[in-house]
């Protein structure tokens, strides 16, 4: 068995290639201070942008003091709109104050059993002072305001009550902690960029969608998937015939079944052929080596089937 070290870089945001329809899109987000909502197939980069946005705002946001890193919350199938602001463990707040209470122990306050979540830790970063009275919630703040972007993933998973349930939390930014009768606001001057994302799986409440800005990031043809395998695949230019490999994965992209590669396939293909250092495409033996890798590209029986001759011409 043939081990390889790690070969899955760091994210370089530096090195991300924002479409400009999206930019532009972001751009008017941010002016309407509303959410941007982001759509299109696995793989077309909608979860990296909001890491790129937060880098480079964190580079250049002046006097709104941007962190340099997304505050992200991972939608799930069971998750509830307070999810999105903060947690309560109730049960071991329970228990705790049950073994203390035995012991004659001073009793655990509630705010020790809240944790914020993305955007509730956000909007409490804007003005971290309102949280002053509850140091267990305030130490986990910058002492500074900061403003941040929030990125709220695969919002299309969570139930169909969720997005109209942070309607008003959404557009004013604020919430309730309901366990210290707390409201929580943005400060004024402080702007907080939500992204979200989502692969259509179901589709979203209409008043959700008229609060959002929206773009589709379509997939990229071959000249943007040539210039994304260059500044990203971190091999030396020279050494790989990244056109004529372009052509092989969009003709597995047209050939597949069931799911198409995306981007993140194909760049995590081109670093294993880098490291094998794969180049003349002309000999026969190295052409059928690329279909060592078809578990990178492909997930399914049906899919490799359909696809598995692309190599062998």
């Amino acid at each position: 068995m043939k081990l390889y070290n790690n070969i899955q870089p760091d994210f370089n945001p530096d090195t991300y290639i924002v479409d400009p329809g999206l930019q532009q899109a972001a751009e008017v987000a941010f002016a309407l201070r509303q959410p941007l909502l982001l759509m299109g197939e696995p793989g077309t980069g909608k979860t990296m942008f909001a890491r790129k946005l937060a880098h480079d705002l964190g580079k250049n946001s002046g006097e709104y003091r941007f962190i340099g890193k997304p505050l992200v919350f991972n939608t799930k199938t069971g998750s509830s709109a307070r999810d999105l602001f903060y947690t309560y463990d109730s049960l071991a707040h329970f228990q705790i104050a049950n073994i203390r209470q035995e012991a004659s122990a001073r009793l655990p306050k509630t705010e020790d059993f809240i944790t914020l979540q993305a955007l509730g830790l956000a909007i409490a970063q804007t003005d971290p002072r309102q949280l002053d009275q509850y140091p267990s919630l305030s130490g986990k703040l910058e002492t500074q305001a900061r403003s941040s972007v929030v990125l709220i993933d695969e919002i299309d998973k969570a139930p169909r009550d969720f997005p109209n349930d942070i309607l008003n939390e959404i557009e004013q930014q604020v919430f309730n902690i309901r366990e210290l009768d707390l409201d929580v606001k943005r400060a004024a001057d402080m702007p907080v960029m939500v992204i979200m994302t989502s692969n259509s799986e179901k589709n979203l409440p209409d008043a959700f969608l008229r609060r959002c800005v929206f773009y589709h990031i379509p997939f990229p043809d071959k000249d943007g998937l040539l210039n994304i395998a260059r500044s990203a695949v971190g091999v030396a230019p020279d050494s790989l015939d990244f056109e004529r490999l372009i052509d092989y994965f969009m003709e597995v992209r047209r050939k597949a079944a069931r799911k198409a590669p995306g981007t993140a396939e194909l760049l995590a293909w081109l670093r294993m052929i880098g490291v094998e250092k794969i180049e003349s495409l002309d000999d026969d033996r190295n052409r059928l080596k690329l279909r060592k890798y078809l578990s990178v590209l492909v997930k399914t029986k049906e899919d490799y089937d359909a696809v598995k001759d692309v190599f062998s011409r």
